[in-house]
């Protein structure tokens, strides 16, 4: 049985999606394994998120072919603002997927917690939190 990583990685592969552009942090480990194991995308790893998500658009203009960031939670996803405005504005295709804590640690109110939703929001078309690796195929293909 694919794990909730592999399901995902799957569906961008199925969608289109060739490059993943990564800051990852640890909450994404499980997504960094399985894109190891998925030779169809290929991982670029980026020191710093305006670099992974200007990169991502940048990929996106030039080969009119979806790209996938990997962001680290809320701060992660809020370096790349920008860049993700630019992109949305440009209507360029990418994907981000920004991993978040543990939902029993939801409950501690971690240092990095915030709104993911609310961030993506304001540069996203659309945006969805999966909770259950059984909803991940359907929410890749609609993203």
């Amino acid at each position: 049985m694919p794990t909730g990583a592999q399901i995902l990685i799957n569906g961008l592969v199925d969608g289109g999606v060739r490059a993943c552009f990564a800051n990852p942090g640890t909450s994404e480990m499980h997504f960094v394994a399985a894109l190891d194991e998925t030779p169809e995308l290929r991982p670029v790893l980026c020191l710093f998120e305006g670099v992974a998500t200007g990169a991502a658009d940048g990929y996106g203009r030039m080969t009119r072919r979806p790209a996938c960031t990997l962001l680290h939670l809320g701060p992660g996803l809020a370096g790349g603002l920008p860049n993700l405005h630019n992109a949305r504005r440009a209507a360029t295709p990418v994907v981000n997927v920004v991993g978040d804590h543990a939902l029993h640690h939801k409950r501690l109110d971690a240092p990095l917690e915030s709104d993911i939703g609310a961030l993506a929001r304001t540069v996203s078309a659309w945006t969805r939190r999966t909770y259950y690796a059984t909803e991940l195929a359907g929410d890749v293909a609609a993203a």
